[in-house]
């Protein structure tokens, strides 16, 4: 069986603990994210799933500290969050680099914020460049790479402080279906060769699979499921190809539409 539910565990550990978590953008309005328990155990790659306005996003921002929960708590590594944590890296929707600095400034530049990059920053920025493919194209501007190219510096430059948690909102979402694919496959390179916890947002069923030890589906500012993905690691291209892939896709589409399990799941390790 490709997953399997999680069952609802409070005391469950985790290195990201969002604890009962929820956010309304107005004090009378109603809540975005509704009340949100969710675990995610040190190095596993947890993924977001759901429609556009379901609240995946604001809940990323939450996980970020870029909010604060108007109920409830986030703790990383036990430590509550009360602001954007320095042992996050955050990597958006669009790439969102500086048309004026080269790749390898854009990957500096959350150090540049902070102080002058040394010699050994600058090594440790042309070595993430070089795994995620682009030791030949330090120099460049934006402009002189392609979409996917762009999205590779984001990742880079979200993991120069070698973070503890990565936290991705649908960065690969406006890719063509291979570079998404090679893109996937290098970001599991880079959180295994590091040990990075992530969460991961995507309204992809099949990104969602091919990348995470568990999907939780959220519809209404709630978790409605939650599943592990009981498939090996290291997740390689020719799983995609497999039955146990293809009816784990098919699991969480039926979760998707409503047909698969009681609301408010938490994941647990």
């Amino acid at each position: 069986m490709p997953t399997d539910p999680l069952p609802t565990d409070p005391s469950a550990p985790g290195f990201v603990a969002i604890e009962r978590a929820s956010y309304r953008y107005q004090a009378s309005g109603p809540a975005v994210v509704d009340g949100v328990d969710w675990a995610i155990p040190r190095g596993e790659i947890h993924c977001l799933l759901g429609r556009s306005g379901c609240g995946k996003t604001t809940l990323l921002k939450l996980a970020a500290g870029l909010l604060s929960p108007g109920e409830g708590a986030i703790r990383i590594g036990g430590e509550a969050l009360h602001g954007p944590s320095p042992r996050a890296g955050f990597v958006f929707q669009a790439p969102t680099l500086l048309d004026w600095l080269s790749a390898l400034d854009n990957v500096l530049l959350p150090v540049s914020l902070k102080r002058r990059p040394t010699a050994a920053d600058r090594a440790a920025a042309r070595d993430l460049l070089a795994r995620v493919g682009l030791a030949d194209l330090a120099e460049r501007r934006p402009r002189e790479l392609s979409g996917g190219q762009r999205s590779r510096v984001a990742v880079a430059r979200a993991l120069i402080g070698a973070p503890d948690l990565l936290l991705l909102d649908e960065p690969f979402a406006a890719l063509d279906a291979l570079t998404r694919e090679e893109l996937q496959d290098d970001l599991l390179r880079l959180c295994a060769l590091h040990g990075t916890t992530a969460l991961f947002v995507t309204h992809d069923i099949g990104e969602a699979v091919y990348l995470g030890d568990c999907v939780a589906v959220m519809a209404g500012g709630r978790l409605t499921q939650a599943r592990r993905i009981a498939l090996p690691r290291p997740r390689l291209p020719a799983l995609r190809y497999t039955p146990a892939f293809a009816a784990a896709c098919r699991a969480l589409r039926e979760a998707m539409d409503g047909e698969a399990g009681p609301a408010s799941r938490r994941p647990a390790a």
